[in-house]
């Protein structure tokens, strides 16, 4: 990792040692400040700090009621981030999210000008994103991977840092549009919202029904958030950690040879080498969160199942027995030594 540099007005900047230690103190005071707002999801908030981190798009899936959109928010306060929530309905456009062009006149003079859409904020709340039309999926995800938007002749750069937090209810599936595998594979983890545990359920009852709004005071701020993502791809990784993440991404594909009988049977397609990009990337970022110098094998396997789930494409078969992804992600892990 480097050491310290100067910045060309002269002021030193933090050494990579000393970010690394700054972004585990950040990690732990982020926590702190979503806990005032969301009772437990310790889980998800961990997954929603590495994609953080990653300076990746997480999916987040799970019932409706679970405080998805209280997350993303809570998150977005704590870092002093602009927010901007889009929900997505069968009749929304591109234009309805990227923004458009209007006409302007002054002074007996008309000229075009840019209207930004909800899209040009830093945290995107992107609601229920299989319920509009895959042409407004696709105008999203290209802002998500190009982070520009172009409309007509011009080219307008979103805001640093710019990430996408998805929806997705996984009851409903009448009248929805199914994201790609292609555009799935452009989130960096799916994480699944699970309902909280009996004693978490009554603290949630309590607390919203107080009437006492929760103030979270931010602890982070832009210039830390681009100051982590800088840092993370510098984190070293083993070459244990990077052999692991490409061996659990080929045991996850059926025609690889000797893979688990769970793969062979149930799944269709395996993940792609995006795949094992996203697992050491997850990785170094689990990392830093923890204040480590290096990503190892541990952190590989902490993110398989977020980092893999929505790259692999399983078979009906698996639909009939009852087999979910991530049955068969535990089976693929077993099988790599």
């Amino acid at each position: 990792m480097s050491t310290d540099t100067t910045t060309d007005t002269g002021e030193a900047e933090l050494s990579d040692a000393e970010l690394l230690e700054k972004t585990e103190a950040a990690a732990k005071r982020l926590r702190t400040a979503v806990a005032q707002a969301v009772v437990g999801q310790d889980a998800v908030v961990e997954s929603m700090l590495v994609t953080l981190a990653a300076r990746g798009h997480a999916l987040l899936v799970g019932v409706p009621g679970l405080a998805k959109t209280l997350l993303v928010a809570s998150l977005a306060r704590a870092l002093d981030l602009s927010f901007g929530r889009v929900q997505f309905t069968p009749d929304l456009l591109p234009a309805d999210i990227t923004g458009t062009d209007v006409l302007h006149e002054q002074h007996g003079s008309r000229t075009l000008r840019f209207m930004p859409g909800p899209i040009f904020h830093n945290l995107i709340l992107a609601d229920e994103i299989n319920r509009t039309p895959p042409k407004t999926q696709a105008a999203l995800l290209e802002a998500m991977q190009e982070r520009k938007v172009t409309v007509g002749a011009a080219t307008h750069p979103l805001p640093d840092p710019f990430q996408v937090f998805a929806t997705r209810n996984p009851i409903e599936q009448e009248g929805t549009y199914p994201l790609p595998e292609a555009q799935l594979d452009r989130f960096l983890l799916e994480i699944h919202v699970d309902y909280p545990s009996e004693e978490e359920e009554r603290e949630v009852a309590r607390r919203t029904t107080s009437g006492k709004a929760p103030q979270i005071e931010p602890v982070l701020h832009a210039d830390d958030v681009r100051a982590i993502g800088k840092l993370v791809p510098r984190i070293p990784v083993t070459d244990e950690a990077v052999s692991l993440a490409v061996s659990l991404c080929r045991a996850t594909r059926p025609t690889a040879g000797k893979v688990a009988r769970e793969v062979k049977e149930y799944v269709r397609y395996g993940a792609g080498p995006r795949g094992s990009q996203a697992l050491v990337l997850a990785a170094k970022a689990r990392a830093a969160l923890r204040g480590e110098a290096a990503a190892d094998v541990d952190d590989v396997r902490a993110m398989l199942i977020p980092a893999l789930r929505h790259r692999i494409v399983l078979s009906y078969r698996a639909e009939a027995d009852g087999v979910r992804d991530v049955d068969v992600l535990e089976a693929a892990a077993k099988s790599v030594r």
